[in-house]
């Protein structure tokens, strides 16, 4: 792979490994690009019992996952006297094998405290089985360097992949075989012909990668007057954006805080669009194979992280200052209107 060598003494993880264990801690858009290797994992270790260790905001999307049996969601202790329980069950599960997809230093301690019979663990620990070993990594896009961590244990083609070629997520298991689920059904928001999903909010700590609710008030009022209902998704602290939105244009739809992760999937995947900042919705968009605009300012570098796929990406050196119509004549460029 590139030029990249696996020790001479190298063996693959085992495929007869009975119990894995992932980690992936964080955050959503991360955590989206993961269920990529995490599928590459399932099909290694197509009959293991595969265990999840993640965080509570997630427990439902990846208990729906059909990548892993079980979800635990305690990953990430708050203080340092709860982490002894969590070790204590970590050894008593008896893994054997670890992959650590959230590569931290919080989880490479988690190797070095389960010293000195750790598990075979895939990562960047310092004397782990599966050592991602290579100095260039996070010089690659998230897609590539999870790909490329896996080929290090000998998870994938043997040749690896190509860079740009990496596995995408898929989440179309969201869909259960049987009837349909109406909680999954645009109806069940009162939405009728065509939609777009805007997705104003960010983390909270990171507000320069916000384009501003007005703009996406003005975007709104020019697709409703284009036959587009607008959709705003978001969590609880993207109330007041919503708001704001559903204020510039009332024929815009506010489903801020009343949508499960699974059910922005199914909206996503039936959307003529959507428009988001670079957060874990618009990643779920994007991996639903809806056409997505991603909107970057510098403080994130969409060669590294932005979804793949049907995705566009708009950056700017600042978000606060771009107007509504560059963001709309990007959609014209694509298709979604004329510009106007």
């Amino acid at each position: 792979m590139r030029g990249l060598t696996r020790p001479a003494s190298f063996e693959p993880a085992p495929r007869d490994a009975r119990r894995v264990l992932v980690i992936k801690l964080s955050a959503l858009g991360d955590l989206v690009q993961a269920l990529a290797p995490a599928r590459m994992i399932r099909e290694h270790h197509p009959h293991a019992r595969i265990t999840v260790l993640t965080t509570p905001p997630f427990r439902t999307l990846l208990e729906a996952c059909p990548w892993f049996d079980e979800v635990e969601t305690d990953g990430r202790p708050a203080r340092t006297r709860d982490l002894l329980p969590l070790l204590t069950r970590l050894r008593a599960q008896r893994y054997d094998i670890v992959y650590d997809l959230q590569t931290s230093g919080r989880t490479n301690r988690y190797f070095h405290l389960m010293r000195p019979w750790p598990p075979l663990w895939c990562g960047m620990a310092t004397g782990c089985a599966y050592l991602h070993d290579n100095p260039n990594r996070l010089s690659l896009h998230t897609l590539d360097r999870l790909a490329e961590q896996l080929w290090f244990a000998g998870v994938g083609p043997e040749g690896g992949f190509a860079i740009g070629h990496a596995p995408l997520p898929d989440v179309s298991w969201y869909r259960k075989p049987g009837a349909p689920n109406p909680r999954y059904e645009p109806a069940t928001f009162g939405l009728e012909g065509r939609y777009a999903l805007l997705i104003p909010g960010a983390s909270a700590h990171r507000p320069e990668k916000r384009w501003p609710a007005a703009r996406y008030g003005e975007l709104a009022r020019r697709l409703a007057a284009s036959g587009i209902t607008p959709v705003v998704i978001g969590a609880g602290p993207e109330a007041e954006a919503g708001a704001e939105i559903a204020r510039a244009e009332p024929r815009a739809v506010n489903l801020v805080a009343r949508t499960d992760l699974l059910q922005i999937i199914a909206l996503a995947e039936r959307a003529h669009v959507a428009i988001g900042n670079d957060t874990g919705p618009t990643h779920l968009a994007a991996a639903a194979g809806t056409r997505t605009l991603v909107l970057f300012s510098g403080a994130s570098n969409p060669q590294l992280c932005a979804p793949r796929g049907r995705v566009t990406t708009f950056s700017a050196p600042t978000l606060e200052s771009v107007p509504q119509v560059e963001v709309e004549r990007t959609l014209g460029i694509l298709g979604v209107f004329e510009p106007g």
